[in-house]
């Protein structure tokens, strides 16, 4: 199983009025650590991208359980629980704050997919093998 941290703050620009981080806000912090995460293990989206293949998100789930305050620091936890088989890559998050305290939680579901067309294909060679010594055969 992969599994990466990384950490961000609330920013100001993130919160509505009550000070809290909008809800809408989070898919965005999942995208940083899911790219961090992978970039930490020599996964490049950019450089992926130039070699024609693209990662757009098909599916996203997110349970909010506690808010995320203005200036907050907090670790996002992300998950790759099993190697791509197929086209699609599945990631699970799990957001604490600095006080350990769970905030939200969410699995999101992309696809490999052709930059040309816009269909699915196979992972690049170079994704699993990054990822492979991760898992058990």
């Amino acid at each position: 199983m992969f599994v990466t941290t990384h950490k961000l703050r609330v920013r100001y620009a993130e919160t509505d009025q009550m000070g809290y981080a909008y809800y809408g806000t989070y898919p965005t912090y999942f995208e940083v650590a899911r790219v961090e995460g992978l970039r930490s293990i020599g996964i490049d989206y950019a450089a992926m991208e130039r070699d024609g293949v693209m990662l757009p998100v098909r599916d996203v789930r997110i349970r909010y359980r506690r808010p995320l305050k203005y200036d907050e620091l907090f670790t996002i936890r992300t998950e790759v629980a099993e190697l791509p088989t197929g086209s699609r890559i599945h990631f699970a998050y799990q957001i604490h704050n600095d006080l350990g305290e769970l905030c939200s939680e969410a699995e999101t579901v992309l696809v490999f997919a052709s930059t040309q067309s816009g269909r699915p294909v196979p992972p690049p060679p170079h994704v699993l093998e990054a990822l492979k010594p991760y898992f058990r055969e």
